[in-house]
């Protein structure tokens, strides 16, 4: 691991964010007046369209209530409802089913009006990658929802380990936040997915990996070997600020967790958030699933340069609501994600603060170090103060995982999600096609 973090400490697109000793010693590092007035400007966007849907739908996911309103659409009587659900709710979620002719308890009257009226369609898998580690990561493109929008397109990462399965969803084309260290916040804001769009990137994913009884994984694919779903972990992670679009991400749980379809456990999925405190105790009432913080620093006037939403939340008023946080147990801790990032927020007072901070909250830290991406302005921490910051916070009663950074060579790591509707620069884009790889876009440089 400590070879891999090389890429990132040679960043040549890393700002001079020198640090004092005797400020690092104090725990008071600050950004220099030029970094806090470019990069803190705006805390959030707007989207730039609302969806509206045209055409020929596809019935693929969808809720339980919506498909009831399909079935009314065309003629089924409203007493056969419930059972004419059931029988599609298992064929599309739990068989995978990509034709209706595939429903075979379904009778041939309905299946004919069904296929005249919608269909099975999956957003499209514009491209696929896969790194040298097994990580997936495939650029989706939604299918246009009216005569101004040609597709918008997300990224959905796939993290395979040989005990579990980890998909990484979006849940906004784009993203609402304008996080400095993340390569998504430099997306524009498009729009909020809905939630049949969010469930459809697990229907992809398990298309792409094999993931359906019967189906098989394509030759040389590294999925889990202990004889479970290849897909069992959920994060909402991606593209998007979740609380943000917290209707559809909800709707969405409700259609992930099914036990009559895809059948994950809420347990198993969670949801990362900037800290949009208003949403947060909705999300535990109505979801009831593990609960992400991307914290990221211990100060306000650090944190508001970081994850400008803090000027909005600030640290305090985080934590409380994470102490409010229903279902908060030892057995239900809230994962606190936190960045590394050489001189800015990595010093061994940080560490310390840290665990003052969370005092009283079951919590686990995930370090995460810092994936580089062209244009980015950080570099990440030496591996020597990684394992010193994790050791203060372990030694104080915290488990402190240093995430391992997965799909990096495809630009599929944590904070450097990007669809292609916002292109890479011409020589950055050139070289990741021939397969040279994110780091040696780092190593030459992108100036064109």
């Amino acid at each position: 691991m400590a070879t891999a973090l090389d890429i990132a400490k040679h960043n040549p697109n890393a700002a001079p964010l020198t640090v004092s000793d005797a400020a690092r010693a104090a725990g008071q590092e600050t950004l220099s007046k030029e970094t806090l007035s470019k990069e803190a400007i705006s805390i959030e966007k707007k989207a730039e369209f609302s969806v509206t849907a045209s055409g020929q739908s596809s019935l693929v996911g969808l809720t339980r209530e919506e498909l009831k309103g399909k079935l009314g659409q065309i003629g089924v009587p409203e007493r056969e409802h419930k059972m004419r659900v059931a029988q599609l709710w298992h064929w599309i979620y739990f068989r995978g089913a990509k034709s209706f002719d595939e429903m075979t308890n379904v009778g041939k009257g309905l299946r004919a009006a069904l296929a005249e009226a919608y269909t099975l369609e999956r957003p499209q898998v514009v491209s696929e990658q896969v790194s040298k580690d097994g990580t997936r990561k495939w650029l989706i493109r939604m299918p246009s929802t009216g005569p101004f929008d040609k597709g918008a397109e997300i990224e959905c990462v796939y993290i395979p380990e040989t005990d579990r399965g980890t998909l990484c969803v979006s849940s906004q084309v784009g993203c609402t936040l304008t996080c400095s260290f993340c390569h998504t916040g430099t997306q524009r804001l498009v729009r909020n997915l809905t939630s049949a769009e969010i469930v459809a990137q697990l229907i992809v994913a398990r298309d792409c990996i094999g993931d359906w009884p019967d189906a098989t994984p394509p030759e040389g694919a590294f999925v889990p070997t202990d004889g479970g779903r290849f897909v069992s972990n959920i994060v909402f992670m991606g593209m998007g600020e979740p609380l943000y679009n917290p209707d559809n991400v909800i709707a969405a749980i409700g259609v992930l967790s099914d036990n009559e379809g895809l059948g994950l456990s809420r347990r198993r999925i969670t949801v990362s958030t900037s800290g949009v405190v208003p949403q947060m105790e909705r999300l535990g009432a109505e979801a009831n699933t593990m609960l992400a913080i991307s914290l990221h620093a211990v100060r306000d006037d650090l944190r508001d340069v970081l994850v400008p939403i803090n000027r909005k939340y600030d640290i305090k008023e985080l934590l409380d609501a994470c102490r409010a946080y229903p279902g908060l147990s030892n057995a239900r801790r809230i994962t606190f994600e936190y960045v590394m990032l050489k001189g800015v927020n990595d010093s061994d007072a940080d560490a310390r603060e840290l665990v003052r901070l969370l005092k009283g909250i079951p919590a686990k830290i995930n370090l995460i170090p810092f994936n580089p991406w062209p244009g980015s302005k950080y570099e990440c921490s030496d591996w020597e103060q990684i394992e010193r910051f994790s050791e203060i916070v372990y030694k104080a009663g915290y488990a402190s995982p240093v995430r391992t950074p997965r799909g990096r060579d495809i630009l599929a790591a944590c904070g450097q999600l990007k669809s292609e509707t916002e292109k890479l620069r011409a020589r950055a884009r050139m070289m990741l096609e021939q397969g040279i790889g994110a780091e040696g876009v780092y190593a030459l440089g992108d100036s064109e």
